[in-house]
């Protein structure tokens, strides 16, 4: 019995928003692979740019180098944590944190880049993640929503201390800085998230600049409301209406069954 293919139907947008003169932002929608990519890059216009584009590219690359050996024609029967292709994803983030790094080495108008990344592989009707930074993974389910990463920021680590409220957080000018990215250093901890899917599942990956100026339940509603071709657009725009102060990328996937 071959591997149940999941069929995903996907939708992805990048802006530059309505501050910004640059886009550094990146985002991959491989169906093929059925891998599914946002990266929000900083370190100047040159770094920000090449440490996301870097970042997408490394990661294509390995998981396309790896998929064939996680996925050998046969289901998978063992535990979900001894599953080959959950370590698939966040090796592939570690190979990329390390090339952005070594570029960066050789190049010095490129030292201190790094970009944050919030990717997704569907295998064997589970969706597998590697998260590092405040990019943002959501799962949409039975009408409600779920944060299924958890923000890497300086925001986000007063708030779990309990010295900011939720809505001190919103305001926060510190909303930009987080504390862990890919390729500031050599090698990074990845958060690894399996979620085994459902038929009708909505999965919505986003960097800061929509996630900063749209709520969760707002995502949702978009979601609920619209097209979802037109999803992504919806978004950036609601985005863009609230200050755009941003670059925003917004990648919708929908599990519409298995093959």
């Amino acid at each position: 019995m071959a591997e149940r293919q999941l069929k995903i139907l996907s939708f992805g947008l990048t802006d530059v928003g309505m501050r910004r003169d640059h886009n550094e932002d990146s985002y991959l929608v491989d169906d093929d692979q059925q891998l599914y990519v946002v990266a929000d890059g900083m370190g100047g216009h040159l770094g920000g740019e090449m440490a996301s584009a870097l970042a997408v590219e490394t990661i294509k690359s390995s998981v396309e180098g790896e998929r064939s050996d996680v996925v050998n024609g046969k289901p998978f029967k063992g535990p979900i944590e001894q599953h080959p292709a959950l370590m698939m994803l966040p090796k592939a983030v570690k190979r990329a944190c390390a090339a952005i790094y070594n570029k960066a080495q050789e190049v010095p108008e490129l030292q201190g880049m790094g970009t944050t990344v919030t990717g997704v592989a569907f295998v064997d009707s589970f969706a597998f993640f590697g998260h590092v930074g405040d990019s943002r993974a959501y799962l949409v389910r039975d009408g409600r929503i779920e944060q299924l990463s958890e923000d890497h920021s300086l925001v986000n680590e007063q708030l779990k201390a309990g010295l900011i409220t939720p809505e001190q957080a919103r305001m926060s000018r510190f909303k930009h800085i987080i504390t862990r990215s890919v390729g500031f250093e050599e090698d990074v901890a990845v958060d690894t998230m399996v979620v085994p899917t459902q038929e009708g599942d909505l999965y919505v990956l986003c960097s800061d600049g929509l996630a900063n100026l749209v709520s969760n339940q707002e995502i949702r509603d978009v979601l609920m409301n619209n097209f979802l071709r037109d999803a992504p657009k919806a978004m950036v725009a609601l985005a863009n209406e609230r200050g755009g102060d941003d670059n925003i990328t917004v990648v919708v996937l929908y599990v519409n069954g298995e093959e």
